[in-house]
């Protein structure tokens, strides 16, 4: 089920206030002249009583005095909407109701003194109210008419402001249309709204900016995927074509086919790594089975690279430790490409120092593993972008073409997937690539 319209809507919220406002409005009119209409009668019922009390008070009861009942046949006869019934007891003095067609009489009954010693009569006295009743419907009428009438002015106006209303809405709908990654840089100009559209025209340029950030990281990924994947394969192509060209001894198959099969390794090795990085971003979260020591899990990375520190002349140093729960094979992962990476990159004969540390911030509690190397340092400006995947430093760098340069998108994955960061500094001939998980 779809829903309507904002302009639809609007337009309906403004009918049906238009109607509940106005509808009020002719509602209290209404009231206002009923009551006042009830008001008017009763103050002409009190002033005719008035009179007869007058008249009563003056004349006697008795069969020989007639003066009362003249003056109330002239005053019935001046008033023919007025009825009168004076009785004294049991006995009728005076009864005189106009005969009229379809009457509506509304009565008030009083005490009334007579003159001398006769005692107090009863008198009731009515008014037709029907002419007040037909103003009254009448009003009703018209104030009927007035609410129709009025709604349908009120929705007429008010679809023609919530149009007028809405139109920088599909202004904006039609700039977005013309903008995304396929304009890069081009941004709404909120100052061209009104100022309730300004945090979604700000927030749709962060998202914009965004788009276009992953946009150039897709771009720049997929080249060099094509770029590792090339030289590969055009090995295994060369390879292959040569060896088919040119009859060759067993000895000579086999060594090719060993070279084959050291391409299709470094390939199978890009295509885990690329799955493995798939999944991080895609929001996987490590799987933290124990608890463990930290720094033993570093001492065992440094029994795997053991044999490539004595050919590089180095050693390893480890110092503090920490307990985490952590997916253990992730982060044996993420510390074997920092050793491997120091390895690499560090001067022969020297010493790599792996740092494990708890720390606890505002946050929360991280663990840190800090591994440190004396060697060629790394420019400032590249230090931001030693995470990235395909990341390599320059050709000029010892050791810089012998990977494919996502050991270091790796770690900062593992980190991510245990809730953690990366950091990285260099200067002095020391540097400090680290990583963290939470604990």
């Amino acid at each position: 089920m779809t829903r309507g319209t904002i302009r639809r809507q609007l337009t309906l919220w403004f009918a049906v206030q238009g109607i509940a406002g106005l509808g009020l409005i002719c509602l209290a009119i209404y009231a206002i002249d009923a009551h006042s209409f009830s008001v008017r009668q009763q103050r002409h019922l009190a002033q005719y009583a008035d009179i007869i009390r007058d008249w009563a008070a003056q004349s006697r009861t008795d069969s020989r005095d007639t003066s009362l009942r003249d003056k109330l046949d002239d005053f019935a006869r001046a008033h023919d909407d007025t009825a009168v019934v004076l009785a004294l007891g049991d006995r009728l003095l005076y009864d005189r109701t106009p005969s009229r067609a379809e009457p509506r009489w509304v009565w008030m009954q009083q005490t009334l003194p007579m003159a001398g010693d006769s005692g107090a009569a009863s008198l009731r006295i009515g008014i037709d109210a029907r002419e007040d009743d037909e103003q009254l419907r009448g009003l009703a009428l018209s104030l009927v008419y007035v609410v129709l009438v009025g709604a349908m002015l009120i929705s007429a106006s008010g679809a023609r402001l919530v149009r007028r209303g809405l139109r920088p809405l599909g202004a904006l709908a039609a700039e977005t249309a013309s903008t995304g990654p396929a304009f890069p840089g081009r941004r709404i100009d909120a100052s061209r709204y009104p100022g309730e559209m300004s945090p979604w025209i700000g927030q749709f340029n962060e998202l914009l900016v965004r788009a276009e950030e992953a946009y150039r990281q897709l771009e720049a990924f997929n080249a060099d995927v094509a770029h590792e994947l090339r030289t590969p394969l055009a090995n295994l192509i060369t390879g292959m074509e040569t060896e088919l060209a040119h009859p060759r001894g067993a000895e000579q198959l086999l060594d090719a086919i060993e070279a084959n099969l050291e391409d299709v390794r470094r390939l199978s090795s890009i295509v885990a790594d690329m799955l493995f990085l798939s999944h991080a971003d895609a929001g996987g979260v490590a799987r933290r089975a124990r608890r463990v020591d930290l720094a033993q899990e570093v001492h065992a990375v440094a029994a795997f690279h053991e044999i490539e520190m004595e050919r590089a002349g180095l050693r390893i140093e480890v110092h503090g430790h920490a307990d985490a729960k952590v997916d253990v094979p992730l982060v044996r992962r993420a510390i074997s490409n920092l050793v491997g990476n120091a390895i690499r990159y560090a001067t022969p004969g020297g010493a790599i120092e792996v740092v494990v540390e708890a720390v606890n911030d505002a946050e929360k509690a991280l663990c840190w593993i800090r591994v440190r190397n004396r060697g060629e340092a790394i420019p400032p400006e590249l230090l931001p972008l030693i995470f990235k995947r395909f990341f390599r430093a320059e050709a000029s760098r010892p050791g810089s073409a012998d990977h494919h340069g996502l050991g270091l998108a790796i770690v900062a994955a593992v980190a991510r997937m245990h809730g953690g960061s990366t950091a990285a500094r260099s200067a002095d001939g020391w540097t400090e690539i680290a990583f963290a998980v939470a604990t």
